[in-house]
């Protein structure tokens, strides 16, 4: 497939190939009109998707550590209610000691476990202040969440209603240019899209406009310019890098 290609493309003159390369930007000039209607919404649109992943995320993360404070919290009431029946057996074994030897053991025991009791109120309390904490932050969270959620819902809406509209226009220029592309060589085809990416306004191909390149308004010498009209061979600005044609009426003659 690919020797078919290159084999059609050197069917092609150079001045058929410049003039492929000319209607080609005309085209993309045409989709970069349609896109500037699009303005910065598919660049909100795709922040607010990111923001959005990340706010989930991080709810996430919030409901996971709510989790882990309310196991922790099962846990130390677990070891609260162990100690006081602990302490209760204590006591009752108090009362069946033989020596005092005895009863200040039991009584050291007891008091260890009353110890085990107020770290434990202590942790819940802990527990309990993080976890009102944690609730806040997560409804905080889930309504930023739903605030962003409509703004992405109303921007992606406008989106969706510009790209129906110039949905058609569009298909027809992206054919257009697929057509033009078969009568430029791979590597020209490369470089024009070099090009593009690195100029502001996306112009990788320009006319002579006053004796000037209409890219970066540089003058042109008279031979140059005679040069560029015959179109016999790609010509850039020495200036700007850009490809050099005639105008339309050149173009088709």
């Amino acid at each position: 497939m690919a020797a078919q290609k290159k084999t059609s493309e050197a069917d092609f003159s150079m001045q058929e190939k410049i003039a492929a390369l000319y209607e080609l930007q005309k085209i993309d000039s045409q989709i970069d009109e349609i896109n500037k209607i699009k303005g910065e919404l598919p660049l909100e649109v795709q922040d607010l998707e990111d923001e959005i992943a990340g706010l989930n995320t991080r709810i996430d993360n919030i409901k996971a550590e709510i989790e882990e404070l309310n196991a922790l919290s099962k846990q130390r009431s677990r070891e609260k209610d162990k100690a006081q029946i602990q302490i209760a057996n204590y006591k009752e074994q108090q009362n069946n000691v033989r020596n005092n030897r005895e009863f200040d053991a039991i009584s050291k025991e007891i008091e260890y476990q009353e110890l085990e009791i107020e770290l434990a109120d202590k942790r819940l309390k802990e527990y309990a202040a993080g976890i009102k904490v944690k609730k806040a932050s997560l409804e905080e969270t889930q309504a930023t969440v739903a605030e962003r959620t409509m703004d992405l819902n109303a921007k992606k809406a406008e989106l969706d209603s510009i790209e129906a509209e110039t949905a058609d226009q569009v298909a027809d220029l992206e054919k257009r240019a697929e057509a033009a592309k078969t009568k430029i060589d791979e590597r020209l085809l490369a470089a024009y899209e070099r090009i593009r990416k690195n100029v502001h306004n996306g112009l990788a191909v320009v006319t002579i406009r006053r004796d000037a390149c209409g890219g970066c308004y540089n003058r042109i010498p008279p031979q140059r310019q005679a040069d560029i009209r015959l179109g016999k061979k790609l010509i850039v600005c020495e200036y700007c890098g850009r490809i050099l044609v005639g105008g339309d009426e050149e173009q088709e003659q």
